[in-house]
């Protein structure tokens, strides 16, 4: 996919240094921010749009789990309805997935992402085997199909292979839909030889790193030499999501999820920790100070049951976080936010809980996603300054029958009311691929997922 260069005219933009008035973007052929001037006149050619924002990083998805959606509703057999019993249901469901499915469902989801204004993701990959854990010839196959995913939408990838090797805390060996994940350590240092092969066929902006799925899946001496792997690299783990979770890691290693790998592993900047759910106030604040990303995924947090980040108290002790969309049951920018905020609402009973005494909840929100997300997939982005790769998201609130407010109010009025109806446009690393609402190449995209879905059903 070729990158294009070419200029954007903004009535309003959320600069490095604030809010401004008639900006003129410039994007370079390599798909990088060339300039950046403000109080600029309109010129020919450029895309003129009301208001411009640099675009979010997914930081956390599992896009074949988005053909799910609507399947997993209806209450199940047990007294408590909940993750595990979900996670029987999504292990019958990938064990008819083909690897050509796989490809097509990644396609619609990474396209629906930019439609919801997000630029680029980490796509946290953990589906590497044949249904009953049989390897492919080629063990990088699937992550192959996201690469072809990512290069059929534009999006920006940063693809994280998953080391996934046992079926509980206690080491106890995987079985049924889990042998789809399997992988030693041996088999999985195979794999990521080969992901920088698979990434480098991307664009330039594409990345990789390293993903421990979660202490549940990963050895203690497992943990230790993957943490090891590709230091310069983003680390990306699952922790703390669920209760049933911390009173295993209490039985096995004496401590919380948090507690102990922030007294083992010397956690920092490359790490970004999933969900971090069930944290105490100790945990969460020396999780803060570590300066990994807390990767929150309120949507599907709440579709799950999981429980409720501690967003304030993390928050007040200087934390970044991002946000990822997991699951795929809704992908939107606006909700994954939205849902952030009204979850402390509802847990305190209180408005506008995680953004500082007058200022805009948006704003703030948006503004931490930004960083976070940039800092989790290791991607130079998250503002609209000259070097940055243009990942870049356009607002029409007039269009999507909102008041054309300005500055902090617009995101407000994005995040709390539009919704995705509020995004017109969409670059990655300057590739221009959401123009009016829709992916470009929406209808071609949409005809293969639904082929696919026919397909699946008719097997699951």
């Amino acid at each position: 996919m070729t990158t294009r260069g070419g200029a954007i005219h903004a009535s309003v933009a959320l600069l490095a240094e604030g809010w401004s008035k008639d900006v003129r973007v410039e994007i370079g052929t390599d798909g990088r921010i060339a300039s950046v001037v403000p109080g600029a006149a309109f010129m020919p050619g450029a895309v003129r749009v009301p208001f411009l924002l640099p675009a979010l990083s997914n930081l956390h998805s599992h896009t074949f789990q988005r053909a799910m959606a609507g399947l997993t509703e209806m209450r199940g057999p047990s007294e408590h309805d909940s993750f595990w019993t979900w996670r029987e249901v999504m292990y019958r469901f990938l064990d008819v997935l083909t690897p050509d499915e796989i490809e097509a469902i990644a396609a619609f989801a990474f396209m629906e992402m930019q439609e919801a204004g997000f630029s680029a993701l980490a796509e946290f990959h953990y589906l590497h085997n044949r249904p009953g854990g049989g390897a492919y010839e080629d063990p990088a196959e699937l992550s192959a199909r996201m690469a072809a995913a990512a290069e059929t939408t534009g999006i920006g990838l940063t693809l994280l292979p998953v080391h996934y090797a046992q079926g509980g805390v206690d080491g106890r060996p995987l079985a049924g839909g889990q042998l789809r994940f399997r992988n030693d350590l041996a088999s999985f240092e195979i794999l990521l030889s080969r992901i920088p092969g698979i990434v480098g066929a991307l664009p330039a902006d594409a990345s990789w790193g390293v993903a421990p799925h979660s202490l549940r899946a990963v050895s203690r001496g497992g943990l230790n030499h993957l943490a090891s792997l590709a230091p310069d690299r983003p680390l990306h783990m699952h922790i703390a999501e669920q209760e049933k979770e911390l009173d295993e890691t209490r039985a096995v290693f004496g401590a919380r999820p948090v507690e102990w790998l922030l007294s083992e592993h010397d956690v920092s900047a490359r790490w970004c920790l999933i969900h971090c759910t069930h944290m105490n106030p100790a945990e969460t604040e020396g999780l803060a100070r570590s300066g990994a990303v807390a990767g929150l995924c309120p949507v599907t947090e709440a579709n799950l049951g999981d429980g409720i980040f501690d967003g304030a108290r993390f928050l007040a002790s200087g934390g970044s976080f991002g946000v990822g969309s997991d699951s795929n049951i809704r992908i939107s920018v606006a909700e994954e936010l939205r849902q952030l905020e009204y979850s402390q609402r509802l847990r305190d009973r209180l408005r506008v809980v995680l953004a500082p005494s007058g200022q805009s909840a948006g704003d703030v929100l948006y503004r931490k996603a930004l960083a976070g997300g940039a800092q989790a997939l290791g991607r130079e982005s998250g503002s609209i300054e000259p070097g940055k790769w243009a990942d870049l998201v356009a607002l029409d609130l007039d269009a999507a029958g909102f008041a054309p407010l300005a500055n902090a109010a617009a995101l407000d009025a994005w995040i709390f009311s539009a919704g995705n109806a509020a995004v017109s446009d969409l670059w990655s690393a300057g590739r221009h691929r959401v123009k009016g609402g829709r992916h470009v190449a929406r209808e071609a995209i949409a005809v293969r997922y639904r082929d696919c879905l026919t397909s699946v059903l008719e097997r699951f």
